[in-house]
């Protein structure tokens, strides 16, 4: 059912400032373009108009036979549902607010490994969390099946080098470099995991001095993640295309977060809904139970109903509606937000 425009223009963050255009003097330089809007732009929701490369010279490694492909697949005129795949250059779409509160959220939006589904699971929730005085980085990471080499890592490096990034230009963004969570959704939610345990894996050789910073999260914010690698919980198209159908069990562990919870584990917040049936609730206990066992600190929220993949235009009118307020309520807490968040 459409709901009225004046209600889901309110829940998807309207009331978002517009992002700032431009670049700084350290971001300076042809950044590479977002997708396209299409000429079907909804009214009153704002694209961001500035982008960061991650990599200064391209993406590393050999150049696979890729292009970068944006399909529509909303069938609401009103509300966009982009999908990318074939990302070469990896890249952050950034929010700005008109007030920064000091803190900054790196957004790895899901779509199982496939593509990246940067509005519903990136671009809303700039937009919400902006007009909050968050600043937000939508993250194009390069999907681990289109022929790079170590492909199963590619999207934690750029996730590393994003956060690294982030942090080497914080004064740019007026935002505290300590004070740069994470937050992710399904396949994302995976990569926001891993990030949150694997941070100081090293998956890449450095490139500059940004390399030098830590790309550990101050907290992170899986939401209905892919976890295990393992059956009988794993999301089968994630799993193929991250590891293989042929993955042996250490291949498997070894891209499972749960089994790479480190000493010093950042906090972590964890948001599922019991009748997801694309990726089971037990993902989200999996993470939990891990983390415990490490000492580490963990927020979850379970609720009955909500599915999978509902961000914040699914959940309209539904107990889990209440998600975005209960994990700024929480990130309050740990110290992320400031004055304004």
């Amino acid at each position: 059912m459409t709901m009225p425009t004046s209600r889901r223009t309110l829940i998807l963050g309207s009331l978002a400032t517009l992002v700032a255009p431009g670049f700084s003097a350290r971001s300076a330089g042809a950044q590479t373009a977002l997708p396209s809007a299409g000429p079907d732009l909804p009214p009153g929701l704002p694209q961001p108009t500035e982008s960061i490369d991650l990599w200064p010279e391209g993406a590393l490694g050999a150049l696979p036979d890729i292009t970068e492909t944006t399909t529509e697949r909303s069938q609401d005129r009103l509300v966009t549902d982009r999908a990318v795949y074939g990302i070469a250059k990896p890249r952050m779409a950034v929010f700005r607010p008109a007030r920064p509160n000091g803190a900054a959220l790196l957004v790895t939006p899901g779509g199982g490994y496939k593509w990246v589904v940067v509005d519903k699971e990136g671009y809303e929730i700039g937009r919400r969390l902006s007009a909050l005085g968050y600043t937000v980085f939508v993250l194009f990471y390069r999907l681990p099946h289109e022929g790079w080499a170590d492909g199963a890592n590619v999207p934690l490096a750029d996730a590393q080098r994003a956060m690294r990034l982030i942090r080497h230009r914080a004064q740019d963004y007026g935002i505290d470099a300590e004070r740069v969570g994470a937050m992710g959704f399904s396949a994302g939610g995976h990569l926001c995991a891993d990030l949150g345990t694997r941070y100081d894996t090293r998956v890449y050789d450095p490139v500059d001095e940004a390399d030098a910073l830590s790309a550990r999260p101050f907290l992170a914010a899986p939401v209905y993640p892919v976890m295990s690698m393992s059956a009988p919980h794993a999301h089968a198209g994630s799993r193929e295309r991250l590891v293989g159908a042929a993955a042996d069990a250490a291949r498997e562990a070894a891209h499972s977060p749960d089994h790479n919870v480190p000493e010093g584990v950042p906090p972590f917040f964890l948001l599922h809904a019991e009748d997801d049936d694309v990726v089971p609730v037990e993902n989200s206990l999996l993470l939990r139970a891990a983390l415990k066992a490490r000492g580490g600190t963990v927020e979850m929220h379970l609720f009955t109903h909500g599915g999978h993949g509902f961000g914040l235009r699914k959940a309209i009118g539904k107990p889990v509606e209440a998600w975005p307020d209960l994990f700024l309520a929480w990130a309050a807490t740990m110290g992320l937000s400031g004055r304004f968040g």
